[in-house]
């Protein structure tokens, strides 16, 4: 149950930091889901031991772990868009 929880939580996190990116409109519900899970674990990896928050496959839900998250992967979508705009054409 943990694990469909994670997933759905991860879409969610996922699609609020494309929207913020504003990068909504590239992605779908499934590079959703990948952003929102693999951001909450680089977040928890810069983050989490200094503001206390873990990863959501993890960590329990809690409102210090959403943020983590978010953070990753508005950071992860941040690397992605620099990687993307310095590839030769």
């Amino acid at each position: 149950m943990g694990l469909i929880i994670a997933l759905v939580v991860g879409g969610i996190i996922g699609w609020l930091a494309s929207l913020i990116m504003r990068t909504d409109a590239n992605q779908g519900i499934l590079l959703n889901v990948i952003i929102g899970i693999i951001g909450s674990l680089l977040g928890a990896f810069l983050l989490g031991s200094q503001v206390g928050g873990g990863n959501l496959l993890d960590a329990a839900i809690d409102p210090m772990t959403l943020v983590v998250s978010l953070i990753g992967s508005v950071v992860l979508l941040a690397i992605v868009h620099l990687l993307r705009r310095r590839r030769p054409q």
